[in-house]
């Protein structure tokens, strides 16, 4: 158990870069599962994955078809209804690809905490822990952003304010397309808010984090080592 404790020592930052990585990327493997045939072990992932995140199908990508996202209109042309529990439940077809078992907000905020961490690995002798205050910084545009389409969805799911943006045409003076401000298509806005405050808490996230979890991993290796020697000089005595 102790050997089991040094090795996790020496070797945690590796073995969460691949366990982790397991859980960021399944959910990629759930459109091959369904395209392939393997419909059993794609509706697995995505029930698993259904317990952290929503799955709305028009806040997610969607792979091996014709388009990356898909609007709720076109989505309604299949599943008739503004229901996100009947929704969430709609993972695609040969004709729309297959839906990432994550929204775009969630495969922002789990894979760029995976690649921060990668980015950890060149910095980490030198890199001091996050202050709380710049972790409550960088976290508060996903707040935000979280907070007001949970407020604009409750006066239907892409029915509120956040649907058209219309504030923010305001506030440009319509200087972007329309297809910027309207929905949830990659490129709009709503789009790039979510993947942009999910990548900056995943950096904050592991900004604040490792640090410390790399201090007290070295102290841990640290304690067991000197327990090593002290161990190995007892035996050598009383030899």
């Amino acid at each position: 158990m102790q050997s089991a404790f040094r090795w996790l020592g020496a070797h945690w930052f590796e073995t969460f870069l691949f366990v982790y990585g397991l859980w960021v990327f399944s959910p990629f493997l759930a459109p091959v599962f369904m395209h392939i045939g393997w419909t059993s072990v794609g509706k697995a992932t995505y029930f698993i994955y259904s317990f952290f995140c929503h799955q709305l199908p028009e806040r997610s990508f969607f792979l091996l078809g014709p388009q990356p996202m898909y609007s709720l209109q076109q989505i309604g042309t299949v599943v008739p209804t503004a229901d996100p529990y009947v929704l969430r439940e709609f993972v695609g077809n040969a004709d729309f690809g297959w839906k990432v078992a994550y929204s775009d907000r969630m495969v922002s905020m789990y894979t760029g905490f995976w690649l921060a961490a990668i980015g950890f690995a060149f910095v980490r002798n030198r890199l001091r822990p996050l202050p709380l205050w710049g972790y409550f910084l960088l976290i508060l545009p996903m707040a935000i952003d979280g907070t007001t389409h949970f407020i604009s969805d409750l006066s239907g799911i892409d029915q509120g304010f956040r649907q058209t943006n219309e504030w923010l045409a305001q506030l440009t003076g319509g200087a972007f397309p329309a297809s910027f401000y309207v929905g949830n298509a990659l490129g709009s806005f709503n789009s790039l808010m979510r993947l942009l405050s999910g990548a900056l808490f995943g950096l904050a996230s592991v900004w604040l984090a490792f640090p410390y979890a790399e201090a007290a991993f070295f102290e841990v290796r640290e304690e067991l080592e000197a327990k090593f020697k002290r161990l190995g000089i007892q035996v050598k005595a009383q030899g």
